[in-house]
């Protein structure tokens, strides 16, 4: 299944929303370059605010042919030099242009990454092609180098109204049901990040936007999100990767637990890994009993290392194939439960005032014999007169 952040990733840079200013300095850039200073171009600013997206338009407008590179797999300087370097002095085979875009920049760090950014400062140097790279945030001292050789271009946290646009688009195209406030929530849910909203919107596309399904899903901080976290441990064998994906996210470690559990039977398919991820889910969950009984609240890190570079190390190798992760159902049933109960009481209270008898004995004696009365043609509608019961009531006393 194709995830909808591809099938709906812009064909042409006019098909890119919110960014206006950034598409056209990124436009006489590449148009330009032979003309420009600087080789190369970094776009930045918050995720899913559409920099990769918008290299792979401007491939397609100017029919260029493009090399995307993920950072984190090129990292040390003889990764550098032979992948990028002969990139950027090569020809296209296709005997037409080319773009090098080397993304997430921000994930060239620690030991591993010595010399890394200084030889890719030096293949800058000496490309004769537009090198376009992407950062969340390139302000750190050690890219120092290549902020020196870069044209730096801003892409600005996208206006909910900007994402709200954007899913109504979808929704109309996949007939997914929708209510107009609720899909407003969902864009201001989004914090800006055009991508978190389409994983969304795909998440509840099968039961439509609603005030109830908007609330099953988790609170997202603004700089990361559950679903990339999750696709950090799910997609990656490394330990030392994988247990910083919760870092940014705003979320609880038992929330973050319950979102491993709901999702990992879907990506594990082999019984081998799906084995040994559950053992560290259930090593974490030891934890978490001793820090409920003793509360050393010190297990945090354990916790933490068990569900994130546990379970990615627990898998043999990486699997590929996309999956639609989805939030834990768990809580909107609890919550669902909750609101049936609230409207139990709320009823209940009505009875008790009419029969002046206590709330607890209208729950036990008399709602359970009032649930079929509302089957009975005539007699339910003098019960919603003398109870004066509102709508959402009377449809529960129908169920």
């Amino acid at each position: 299944m194709l995830p909808w952040t591809r099938k709906y990733s812009p064909k042409s840079l006019s098909e890119l929303v919110g960014q206006d200013a950034a598409v056209s300095q990124l436009k006489a850039f590449v148009a330009n370059f032979k003309k420009e200073k600087k080789k190369a171009i970094m776009l930045y600013g918050p995720s899913g605010t559409g920099k990769t997206a918008a290299a792979h338009a401007i491939s397609k407008d100017l029919d260029l042919e493009i090399l995307e590179l993920n950072a984190s797999d090129i990292r040390n300087a003889e990764e550098i030099n032979s992948i990028v370097g002969s990139a950027t002095k090569q020809m296209s085979l296709f005997f037409k242009g080319k773009l090098v875009l080397i993304d997430e920049i921000d994930g060239v760090s620690g030991s591993e990454d010595r010399g890394g950014v200084q030889a890719l400062a030096k293949v800058i140097d000496e490309t004769r092609f537009p090198i376009i790279i992407t950062a969340n945030d390139p302000w750190d001292s050690k890219f120092n180098v290549l902020r020196t050789r870069s044209v730096m271009v801003l892409f600005q946290s996208l206006n909910y109204l900007t994402i709200y646009n954007a899913l109504k688009e979808i929704c109309n195209k996949e007939d997914i049901v929708y209510e107009e406030n609720s899909l407003k929530a969902l864009a201001r849910h989004a914090g800006g990040d055009m991508r978190s909203a389409i994983n969304d919107i795909q998440t509840l596309s099968s039961i439509g936007v609603s005030e109830e399904s908007i609330k099953g899903l988790s609170d997202r901080n603004k700089t990361e999100t559950m679903m990339n976290a999750l696709m950090v441990i799910m997609k990656t064998t490394e330990a030392s990767l994988a247990i910083k994906a919760f870092d940014n996210v705003d979320e609880d470690i038992d929330q973050s637990f319950l979102w491993i559990d709901e999702n990992l039977p879907k990506e594990y398919t082999k019984p081998k890994d799906l084995q040994h991820a559950y053992h560290c889910l259930s090593l974490a969950d030891r934890y978490r009993g001793r820090i409920r009984r003793w509360q050393h609240w010190d297990f945090l890190i354990y916790i933490n290392a068990f569900i994130t570079a546990g379970v990615a190390v627990s898998k043999e190798e990486k699997y590929h194939s996309f999956v639609k992760y989805s939030p834990t159902m768990r809580l909107l049933k609890i919550w669902q439960a909750n609101q049936r109960y609230q409207k139990r009481k709320q009823i209940a209270q009505k009875i008790s005032e009419k029969t002046h008898c206590s709330k607890k004995e209208a729950l036990k004696s008399t709602l359970p014999y009032l649930k079929p009365m509302f089957k009975v043609p005539g007699i339910s509608e003098r019960l919603v007169h003398e109870l004066d019961l509102d709508q959402e009531e009377v449809e529960w006393l129908k169920k």
